[in-house]
């Protein structure tokens, strides 16, 4: 990591519409310059729940989206890849970076590694048995195979706790930038999501959990602290308390507007 580069930005936004939070993160990244921005942790939660659709799944293919308007569940368009999630009772975290500006990495994925070791502290602290799907997985086993439904399916670098996965991580890479975001459930809505889903095995959500799986009971609060505290002690940074900047505030109010609230993006993938 560059030396000069020794604070983040914090940047709480609170729990937002699912439009909103996307729209916010793409803000953060559009808006960033490499050369000269200061790095950015955001934190966010999901205010009505809402699924997420990964960057190149066709909505109608994977999703019920009958039941989905029937019971008035929003649909986002991530600008992320991988498979639909269910965002309820979680902590959300999004990061905005150069790639000089984190820990070196041997390549795009050894880098999901890098960013996510701060998640594998903070899980570690609550005293569970957190590790890398690729560490625990019995010799033959098969991962990296694309599943619709996040839940069901494990990357390398998906984090295990107590043997199941817990949230979900996805990076987009552009030019000098790096992007990522994922979730930390608090409770395990897993089922729930899977019931808006096309194809519903019960077996799909049997091996996700989330921190009231595993007793762990603090508030949000108290997690969000501890969050930023394995954060700090992984990339040995601080992190100074921020808001959205003027620009960032008008990007995220237009890409609300033009892109997260349109059918043409959440539903076919057309806008980018």
């Amino acid at each position: 990591m560059n030396d000069a580069v020794k604070t983040w930005r914090l940047i709480d936004t609170g729990s937002l519409p699912g439009p909103l939070n996307m729209a916010i993160d793409e803000a953060l990244l559009r808006s960033f310059d490499p050369n000269s921005s200061a790095p950015i942790l955001r934190l966010y939660g999901w205010s009505p729940p809402a699924l997420s659709l990964g960057r190149f799944q066709a909505a109608d293919q994977v999703l019920n989206l009958g039941r989905c308007r029937e019971d008035d569940v929003p649909v986002v368009r991530r600008i992320t890849g991988g498979g639909v999630i269910y965002h309820a009772d979680e902590l959300t975290y999004s990061i905005v970076c150069a790639p000089g500006q984190i820990p070196p990495s041997a390549s795009v994925k050894d880098s999901f590694r890098v960013l996510t070791g701060f998640l594998l502290d903070f899980y570690r602290r609550l005293g569970l048995d957190a590790v890398y799907a690729q560490d625990a997985a019995p010799k033959g086993t098969r991962l990296g195979e694309r599943t619709a439904f996040c839940f069901a399916g494990r990357e390398s670098f998906d984090i295990l706790a107590n043997g199941c996965k817990i949230g979900g991580n996805a990076q987009r890479r552009m030019k000098g930038l790096i992007f990522q975001h994922g979730s930390i459930p608090l409770v395990n809505r897993a089922h729930t999501g899977l019931g808006y889903m096309r194809e519903q095995g019960a077996e799909l959500a049997h091996g996700a959990t989330a921190l009231s799986d595993c007793g762990v009971a603090a508030g949000a609060d108290v997690l969000q602290r501890d969050l930023v505290t394995a954060f700090c002690g992984c990339f040995m940074v601080k992190l100074r308390e921020d808001v959205l900047s003027a620009q960032e505030q008008s990007a995220a109010e237009q890409f609300s507007t033009e892109k997260y609230a349109t059918d043409s993006w959440n539903l076919e993938g057309v806008g980018e």
